[in-house]
């Protein structure tokens, strides 16, 4: 019985990663156009990838956009989640509803009203109008995240602090920053995802100058099956892999030189180095 949950998570597993076996292999191919199997292999739509202006720009302007995003949406989640989870207020309840609203609502709606309101402010085809729009997205994922972490958050730890004198701005810097810093990472994280793989609203708010990759690569699908589709997949499935295995790696080093000496199962001590200016047992004795 042990073993069938794990024989589930390797099947699940392998179902989820499948399209990767045939996604990977394409980008090396040297057919004209989505092919499988390939005919052969080369390293040419890698090199139309990195040099080709009509893909690295949407790649730049996703990544500026995603970090704006990010930056954005700390900014708001933050002094929010403080708000509504520590303290009471007329309203508290529909401010909870109205953070989290975005994620019950479909995105091509959202689509249509944010091209509707940006349009009016002319900031549809900018950075700056993709950015808000984004935003909106990404806060309810990062409140949620955030909240459930300074939900569990022992404020006697900040009591203690102020206590012994801290200003709130101090114990803020040096008590709850620190002990909530992977809820920060992990929202800011999903936030900045959220906004980098985001391709309904791009669509409608994007411009040629503000054009993000989602965007180019839906429009190359639709024009033609360009083969460099595949190589911009399997780049992203290689920065996710590892976003991921970075961490693991590096508690596995950290772990093994931690680890104790192998011949007596105990780390190995030290002899104290002799103060050549300490007195001896003869001199005491004396």
């Amino acid at each position: 019985m042990k073993l069938l949950p794990k024989l589930l998570g390797v099947l699940v597993a392998l179902f989820i990663a499948a399209p990767l076996f045939i996604v990977v292999p394409m980008s090396f191919s040297t057919a004209p156009s989505l092919e499988f199997p390939p005919p052969g292999y080369w390293l040419g739509y890698y090199a139309a990838y990195f040099t080709d202006e009509r893909w690295t720009q949407p790649t730049i302007n996703s990544l500026i956009i995603a970090f704006g995003t990010t930056v954005l949406t700390m900014l708001l989640v933050t002094p929010a989640t403080f708000a509504v989870v520590r303290h009471r207020f007329v309203g508290r309840g529909l401010a909870n509803l109205m953070l989290t609203m975005p994620m019950a609502m479909p995105h091509i709606v959202l689509a249509i009203g944010y091209y509707s309101y940006l349009g009016d402010l002319r900031l549809t085809q900018t950075h700056l109008g993709v950015i808000i729009a984004h935003t909106a997205l990404s806060v309810p994922v990062a409140f949620l995240i955030l909240s459930a972490n300074l939900k569990g958050f022992d404020r006697n730890l900040e009591r203690a602090a102020m206590s012994l004198g801290a200003t709130p701005l101090r114990t803020f810097r040096h008590v709850t920053l620190p002990v909530l810093r992977p809820g920060f990472a992990i929202s800011a994280l999903f936030a900045f995802i959220q906004s980098f793989d985001e391709t309904v609203v791009a669509i409608f708010i994007s411009g040629r100058e503000s054009e993000t990759l989602p965007r180019k690569m839906f429009e190359s699908i639709r024009m033609q099956a360009d083969p460099v589709i595949s190589v911009v997949s399997t780049l992203l499935f290689a920065a996710v892999a590892l976003v991921i295995l970075a961490p693991v790696v590096w508690k596995a080093v950290s772990r093994r030189r931690s680890r104790p000496d192998a011949r007596g199962g105990e780390p190995v001590a030290k002899e104290p180095v002799p103060n050549p200016c300490a007195p001896t047992r003869v001199q005491l004795e004396a």
